[in-house]
């Protein structure tokens, strides 16, 4: 019998470059990998047309899919983390100096709304600055990948024409939110952003994740172990990394491996814990965001969000 080919999406990294080299195989099963350049695109393509049968997936964009009877299911393979308190970027020489300034102000958000660092770091500053986020015009530069999804009143789009980082330096916008723009002349609101996420990690246990693994919910009902075998393979190469980090074998470290790497040595933990479990208390957390900022209706339940072979695993 032939051996199951399932195409699937994930970009190239630490924890998972041992699947793409070959070094880890799965059991039962090949990942017939597919490049896409721009991962998000990767996630669209998953949401609107069920275009892989497994797929790397922004965690809130996998919320709002399912809350919409989206036909795929994760497993607890949590490919990206991260902190998020350097993605709110300011003019320094306007009047915005604090978060509490951004109030009865427009802020730009890359992309969507439910974007998965957008929650992470609106919740940032409402959690550790004391921002009322239904008093923030929020102002997007594209529209949802789950179509269903609508957003909140103060959420609206960006002016035609004109990209958020033009209108945060004319002044239209008081800040934006999203990766670093490339003008010199912006700043991220939050101080010293790399400590400010770690002081979070040792005082709050805040260590968001960002990515996940989802699998078409079709291809889970015809074998009932697959969840397990592709938790298996993620998690036999993630192993690979984190003894190449505990070693300081990671040639030419990236910024993302520095940033594990500084978790090991701040927690002596695993930076990169897969399973249920383990992270239980950041997924409810996140779930608590995504209602707070009227991206959920109401928290889904936990285990019902993880294919069932998997919701023991832990590694």
């Amino acid at each position: 019998m032939a051996v199951p080919q399932l195409r699937t999406v994930t970009r190239t990294q630490g924890n998972n470059e041992a699947l793409k080299t070959g070094v880890v195989t799965p059991r039962g099963f090949r990942f017939e990998f597919e490049e896409v350049p721009v991962l998000v695109d990767a996630f669209r393509r998953m949401v609107r047309g069920l275009e892989f049968d497994v797929s790397e997936m922004a965690l809130t964009t996998y919320l709002v899919a399912k809350a919409h009877g989206a036909r795929f299911t994760a497993v607890p393979v949590f490919l990206v983390r991260g902190f998020h308190h350097g993605a709110v970027f300011h003019d320094p020489a306007s009047d915005v100096r604090s978060p509490k300034d951004l109030e009865f102000r427009r802020v730009g958000v890359s992309r969507g709304y439910t974007v998965t660092t957008g929650v992470w770091a609106r919740a940032v500053l409402q959690e550790e600055y004391g921002v009322d986020l239904d008093k923030v015009t929020w102002v997007l530069s594209g529209d949802e990948h789950v179509a269903a999804y609508r957003p909140p009143a103060n959420v609206v789009p960006v002016d035609s024409g004109g990209s958020l980082e033009d209108a945060l330096l004319a002044g239209d916008l008081a800040a934006v939110i999203g990766p670093r723009p490339a003008s010199s002349a912006l700043a991220p609101l939050i101080p010293e952003p790399a400590e400010a996420g770690f002081t979070a990690l040792r005082e709050r246990a805040l260590y968001p994740i960002n990515h996940l693994i989802v699998i078409r919910d079709e291809l889970l009902a015809e074998q009932t172990e697959l969840g397990a075998l592709v938790f298996d393979a993620f998690a036999r190469a993630k192993q690979l990394y984190v003894d190449r980090l505990h070693s300081g074998g990671v040639n030419s470290p990236t910024a993302t491996d520095r940033m594990y790497r500084r978790v090991l040595e701040v927690t002596g933990m695993d930076p990169l814990p897969y399973g249920l479990e383990p992270n239980r208390a950041v997924l409810e957390q996140l779930m608590r965001h995504a209602v707070d900022q009227h991206i959920l209706e109401r928290p889904l339940p936990l285990e019902g969000l993880f294919a069932e072979s998997t919701r023991t695993l832990i590694a």
